[in-house]
């Protein structure tokens, strides 16, 4: 029996597997730019699970799988405990050919998807984003043509951002540095994953291809990250050809200033678009259509 595709964490993709979902998405943004999407999907009836008030990249899924052919429901369901997750699982099949969900914990997708019959794909947990982090890479790709050998840096505290692109790490050869205060770096060790560093120093970044922000922690003082804000002074030190990506929704203010959102090497409105595209690819992946 050929093992079901599920998408639960950057790196549980193999590297051809994750290149050939970034490259799809570049005909994928063509497609789409020209109206005539590929029915990938047509017969396939797919379960939306989400129960939070993030919107971006579950309305990325339910246009795409409705553009491709598919049908998208939304089931009302919590993964709270309320209901066991194999009867759960039982249930969902019985209607379903896979679920896209986002679930509080990634131990509780992951049991899921063990449990379910069709592809399971992970729209968002506490501890990872796979999909946005795919969406950034396809962006870069689509930008430049490669993927291999660039720098990522992630001013960031632990995050479920963080995580993704440290996954990404694993999964493709790229260097991802976290810059922040140290009592806020990832409890990863880079044993694990030897192509991630952390870092307090700023200039860290100077070299970076991709720069990536996340929201300050709730338990920060602002003199304690006021140096690790990104502003427009900042940008303009890097080259001209890299990519600032902050992940909304972005406090001005706080982590990036509102100048920086206005600099030319703020590309975040581009790469968000270009995260249905690669949602949109994944989906086929996840259904074996590519």
């Amino acid at each position: 029996m050929r093992k079901k595709r599920d998408i639960l964490a950057v790196d549980d993709l193999r590297t051809p597997e994750l290149v050939a979902i970034i490259e799809r998405a570049q005909e994928m943004a063509r497609l789409w730019e020209e109206r005539r999407m590929p029915q990938s999907l047509a017969g396939k009836r797919v379960g939306l699970v989400v129960n939070d008030t993030g919107w971006r990249n579950t309305t990325a899924f339910d246009l795409g799988i409705q553009a491709m052919g598919g049908i998208c429901v939304h089931p009302p369901l919590r993964w709270d405990t309320r209901e066991a997750l194999n009867d759960l699982a039982t249930y969902l099949d019985n209607w379903f050919d896979g679920i896209v969900t986002r679930t509080p914990d990634l131990s509780i997708l992951r049991a899921f998807a063990d449990l379910s019959r069709g592809p399971v794909i992970n729209a968002r947990t506490r501890q990872n984003h796979p999909c946005e982090t795919i969406g950034d890479l396809a962006f870069y790709f689509h930008r430049h043509r490669k993927v291999d050998g660039i720098k990522v840096g992630v001013v960031s505290p632990e995050s479920n951002i963080l995580q993704s692109w440290i996954e990404a790490s694993a999964a493709l050869p790229i260097a991802v540095v976290q810059v922040y205060p140290e009592k806020w770096h990832v409890k990863t060790t880079t044993s694990a994953y030897r192509r991630f560093s952390t870092s307090t120093d700023m200039n860290a970044l100077v070299d970076a291809d991709i720069l990536v922000t996340d929201c300050w922690p709730d338990d920060a003082t602002p003199s304690e990250l006021e140096r690790y804000q990104i502003t427009a002074a900042m940008l303009d030190r890097r080259r001209p050809d890299s990519e600032f990506i902050p992940c909304p929704p972005v406090s001005r203010g706080k982590e990036v200033s509102a100048d920086a959102m206005t600099h030319p090497a703020c590309r975040v409105v581009e790469a968000k678009a270009f995260l249905l595209h690669a949602q949109n690819a994944a989906l086929e992946w996840a259904f074996e259509e590519i």
